[in-house]
């Protein structure tokens, strides 16, 4: 068997059998969408061997607006079933009559729906703020291969265009507030209450709210907790802190480590603020996370967004 990363063996069968599902519907070629995007380590690019012990599939998905999938929808998706059910040493995924499969066809409209909650791109800022991060991770990730019609494309694109500034501020502003509570101040106050278990839970939250801070410094949605740390490595800012990150979370609470992650925790802090300052998110030389999240609210201009409490993040 070939080992190939799932987005290019789903480009590879698109390739050989796109044009085969649309025989006696030559004239709809032009209307659909096709790729691969959604729920998977292979829509991310993050799969490997390990990744081929379940719902590792050849396929792709094709995506149609409502009155074309009334039209040819379900002959396209009879023609779909009818592909071979083996591809280059991988087997094809069942197709479900309900329309539920990973693969084959959708509507764009339900599509988009089962991913964000919405049939389209936000319009309020109430509907970014409170679409979880690792959804519209899963709208945005993998690839188009082909979208003449566009319609697709176009909501793919707003959300691509990454969050209303006023609504990234805010989640930036919650996460550094979150993340100077749960690393520069509880960390070390539940060691010395003799709490280790709490103290890695912390440390945990610490680690995740630094996380969600550095993909919004870049403009990127932060994925399923699971992949957090491949996706890290892959960002041009600040995937530098992966290495002392990995570390706070890999090692003990006990004996000397407490100090030295407590060092660690003051170190990443230094390098988030460095780089506020440097994006004139902030003005402010202070040690402490949260005193820059005072400073970046202060540049949110929508009153009712900058009114929510500090450590609101939405979802």
């Amino acid at each position: 068997m070939t080992s190939l990363k799932g987005l290019s063996l789903s480009k590879k069968f698109y390739n050989d059998y796109f044009d085969s599902l649309f025989e006696g519907l030559d004239s709809y070629k032009s209307c659909v969408a096709v790729g691969m995007v959604g729920k998977g380590s292979e829509c991310f690019g993050f799969d490997d061997d390990i990744s081929r012990d379940h719902d590792f599939k050849a396929g792709f998905c094709l995506w149609l607006t409502d009155e074309d999938d009334d039209k040819i929808g379900f002959k396209l998706m009879r023609a779909y079933s009818k592909l071979p059910k083996e591809y280059m040493g991988y087997s094809m995924e069942a197709q479900s009559i309900l329309g539920n499969s990973k693969y084959g066809v959708h509507r764009i409209k339900s599509f988009y729906k089962s991913l964000i909650g919405l049939e389209e791109a936000p319009k309020t800022w109430q509907q970014w703020f409170y679409i979880p991060s690792y959804a519209l991770a899963e709208a945005t990730n993998g690839e188009v291969f082909k979208d003449e019609l566009g319609e697709f494309s176009a909501i793919r694109n707003k959300l691509l265009s990454y969050y209303p500034n006023d609504v990234a501020l805010k989640k930036l502003s919650a996460y550094l507030s979150l993340a100077a509570q749960s690393g520069q101040y509880n960390y070390m106050r539940c060691i010395k209450h003799g709490e280790l278990a709490a103290s890695q839970l912390a440390i945990n939250e610490f680690v995740n709210n630094i996380l969600n801070i550095i993909f919004i410094l870049n403009k990127a949605y932060l994925p399923f907790y699971k992949w957090r740390f491949k996706a890290l490595r892959t960002l041009p800012t600040l995937r530098n802190l992966e290495p002392l990150l990995y570390k706070l979370l890999t090692t003990s609470n006990d004996t000397s480590m407490p100090l030295e992650k407590s060092k660690s925790i003051e170190n990443i802090a230094y390098l988030i603020i460095e780089q506020l300052n440097k994006n004139n998110l902030s003005n402010s030389n202070s040690d402490y996370l949260e005193t820059h999240a005072i400073e970046v609210t202060k540049r949110i201009e929508h009153r009712e967004i900058a009114s929510l409490h500090l450590m609101d993040y939405g979802a």
